[in-house]
């Protein structure tokens, strides 16, 4: 929501705080990346882009998930980037599958909501795992990880 708001983005270039861009749903990857680029030139060097997924015609998720981005951003750009499957689906039930996705596609990081009673939580239940399914997901990760010759940090 965010993404396009050059008061909000030439303020956060000016701080050394970490900053995490999230794609606008209905943004290109190049104005993405320009985006990135506004922060970047007010002198913040420490951007972190997230795919979230995107709009489309789709209507069973809230969101697609735009795997593809990912190894086209670290193709195009030195930044990191991480994945978003929370937000990108809108559902509990995709968030694993595309966890793993993302990360055989080269994400250098994973945004997941959990909540110990989603289907209680004042926001984004939906889509949040419960501890257990976090838990699940976890020897999975580092499967996927391994298999493409990366490791899982937590710190």
């Amino acid at each position: 929501r965010n993404m396009q708001n050059y008061m909000l983005l030439d303020e956060v270039g000016r701080t050394n705080k970490a900053v995490v861009l999230k794609r606008g749903m209905s943004s290109t990857i190049e104005e993405w990346l320009l985006a990135a680029e506004y922060v970047l030139s007010q002198g913040n060097r420490n951007v972190i882009l997230c795919e979230r997924g995107i709009r489309t015609f789709e209507k069973v998720t809230r969101n697609t998930m735009d795997i593809s981005a990912i190894p086209l951003i670290k193709r195009l750009s030195h930044l990191p980037i991480i994945s978003d499957p929370s937000q990108g689906t809108g559902r509990r039930d995709l968030v694993a599958p595309m966890s793993l996705a993302s990360l055989a596609a080269g994400t250098d990081g994973l945004l997941i909501e959990v909540h110990p009673n989603p289907d209680e939580a004042l926001k984004d239940g939906a889509q949040s795992l419960t501890i257990d399914q976090f838990k699940d997901l976890m020897p999975q990760v580092q499967a996927v990880v391994q298999a493409i010759g990366r490791r899982v940090v937590t710190d």
